[in-house]
């Protein structure tokens, strides 16, 4: 019989020392979104699997727990990506003629982890901007993905671009059964060579040279070069490779200290994304800490398919990998009768400082604030001095 206490594979408690920093950085992370014009949404936590699910693909119906909802007798899902609930708000709640920029942050819950150390309740922070089709609208994304990780206190970021329209063109240059587009994702996303080559002697010669450049694409401010060297010549891989070109300048000439790289054949989520897509990795790190980009399809399903961009990041994988300890400064104060030195504390609370009192027999505890100054008496005045 397993212990009451214990907790399902995968999910945690989440104990104050983590708990203060994730919600530091929450904070910090919104108000950044905010400060480039972006409105907070809080969609539900379950829907109607049919809603949560359109449009998606296999892999997202795969990651989400279904349930039966005993009032109606349908089944519900929850959620294990925000980004359809969002697209659905704008489709259906706002219906605005123009632009419209949201942000969320909320927990997700996936059936299976990310990986070996990963969690299954991902704590989900994103950003997306609808109504505008330009590339300038994709540049905001990313200058705002930066500067979330950015305030995490993370430097040394690379930034990796590709373009899902790549692998689209390629494939278009002959017939290719829905199984083999599968099995050549697969194989891309692994970087296997060996398996690219199997697939593609099947392959027109013009696909399987295109699949094997696609493997080999990967590096620098050359790579765009070589790419359409390489690549065939053909209008969904122009328009790819002319979009990359010119986020990869503009990026450069906002942010030339920026680590800008490209990876031509990632297939993160080819299903979902439409046209230019990036991962933000930090120093060191193999996993990214944030993806995002273009998926003008994903309001389609709801009657109302326009030009969509954005991007999301874990908040608990983001403050695991990170130094960024989010303590903020407080006062301590004596527990006392005195209804001056009480007078003060509740002062000073509505001005917005933590005062920390401290209890009985409790003077000699450390606590998890950073208390850089306390409450002193002197000459019938309660003062706050540096400690």
């Amino acid at each position: 019989m397993s212990s009451a206490w214990l907790l399902p594979e995968h999910i945690a408690d989440v104990l104050p020392h983590e708990a203060r920093r994730i919600e530091e950085l929450r904070r910090l992370m919104l108000d950044a979104a905010r400060a480039h014009g972006h409105e907070l949404v809080m969609p539900p936590l379950l829907e109607h699997i049919e809603s949560l699910l359109s449009g998606t693909g296999h892999a997202l119906d795969l990651k989400t727990f279904k349930l039966v909802d005993q009032l109606s007798g349908r089944t519900l899902g929850v959620r294990a990506d925000t980004t359809p609930q969002v697209a659905r708000i704008d489709a259906h709640l706002l219906n605005r003629v123009g632009l419209t920029r949201l942000c969320y942050c909320g927990p997700v819950l996936h059936t299976r982890p990310s990986g070996l150390h990963g969690s299954r309740e991902p704590l989900q922070f994103g950003a997306e901007t609808y109504g505008h089709a330009g590339l300038e609208a994709d540049l905001e994304i990313i200058e705002l993905a930066l500067e979330c990780l950015g305030r995490a206190g993370i430097g040394g970021l690379l930034l990796d671009l590709s373009d899902a329209r790549l692998l689209r063109g390629v494939l278009s240059c002959g017939e290719v059964m829905t199984d083999t587009r599968h099995a050549v994702e697969a194989a891309l996303a692994a970087k296997d060579r060996t398996a690219i080559e199997d697939l593609g002697a099947a392959l027109p010669p013009v696909v399987r040279a295109g699949l094997l450049a696609l493997v080999d694409l990967y590096g620098g401010a050359d790579l765009l070069v070589q790419a359409r060297h390489r690549l065939p010549d053909v209008p969904l891989v122009r328009a790819a490779l002319d979009d990359l070109d010119w986020l990869a300048r503009h990026l450069h000439a906002l942010q030339p200290e920026l680590a800008l790289g490209f990876d031509l054949g990632d297939m993160s989520g080819q299903g979902y994304y439409s046209g230019a897509r990036f991962a933000i990795y930090g120093r060191g790190c193999t996993d990214a800490l944030a993806r995002g980009g273009r998926y003008d399809d994903v309001g389609a399903v709801f009657g109302r398919k326009r030009a969509a961009v954005g991007f999301s990041l874990d908040l608990k994988a983001v403050v695991g990998g990170v130094g960024f300890d989010g303590r903020r400064a407080a006062i301590r104060a004596p527990w006392s009768e005195d209804p001056d030195l009480r007078a003060v504390v509740r002062r000073l609370r509505r001005e917005g400082e933590t005062v920390v009192s401290v209890l009985p027999g409790h003077e000699h505890e450390a606590d998890e604030f950073d208390c850089d100054r306390e409450l002193v008496a002197e000459q019938g005045q309660w003062w706050v001095r540096a400690r």
